[in-house]
């Protein structure tokens, strides 16, 4: 299990046993945002609240200084970190990043979600490359802080939660 906390670390325990710490992470400069298993469980990728995207072997926590290049043949467990290859088309021309505050892949990862400042959930092919336009879908009043895709016979949905309204919304994918 990985832990990012406020002290930029991220915290990695055994829960086969009884959650003992087995390593830390330390080589975020902010607050951790998101972190993303690979799907053998060998390796984590993380964003902070600094814009950085960074990778760790587990269960070590060790940095892979070199992750980016070193995981491009990676399946990851999770898509959750708004920062990456297959993710860089996500932000319009002229903003800076801050304003998407959650992302996820849909299981078969052929879809991205995105909750962003202005209320909006969007819908992104996967990969999202620079200039793709998406679909984009208007219900909460404004920040989306996180988007979630639906898993097993919720396949079909996205969940949203937005900030100032503080309500949970269920969005059903067209098939």
């Amino acid at each position: 299990m990985a832990v990012g906390s406020h002290d930029t670390n991220i915290y990695l325990y055994d829960t086969t046993a009884d959650y003992a710490l087995v390593g830390t992470c330390k080589s975020h400069n902010a607050t951790i945002t998101c972190i993303d298993f690979s799907m053998d469980g060998t390796m984590i990728r993380s964003v902070c609240n600094a814009y950085e995207l960074l990778f760790f072997s587990v269960p070590d926590g060790e940095q892979d200084k070199s992750g980016a290049s070193n995981t491009t043949g990676t399946d990851w467990a999770t898509g959750h970190c708004k920062f990456g290859w297959c993710v860089d088309g996500i932000f319009p021309k002229g903003e800076d990043g801050t304003h998407i505050n959650g992302v996820d892949f849909n299981e078969s990862q052929s879809l991205i979600a995105a909750g962003d400042d202005f209320g909006l959930v969007q819908l992104y092919r996967n990969p999202c490359r620079k200039g793709t336009m998406p679909r984009s879908y208007r219900a909460h009043s404004e920040h989306v802080v996180r988007v979630k895709f639906g898993r097993a016979g919720l396949a079909s949905y996205i969940f949203s939660v937005g900030g100032y309204d503080q309500t949970m919304m269920q969005w059903k994918l067209n098939e």
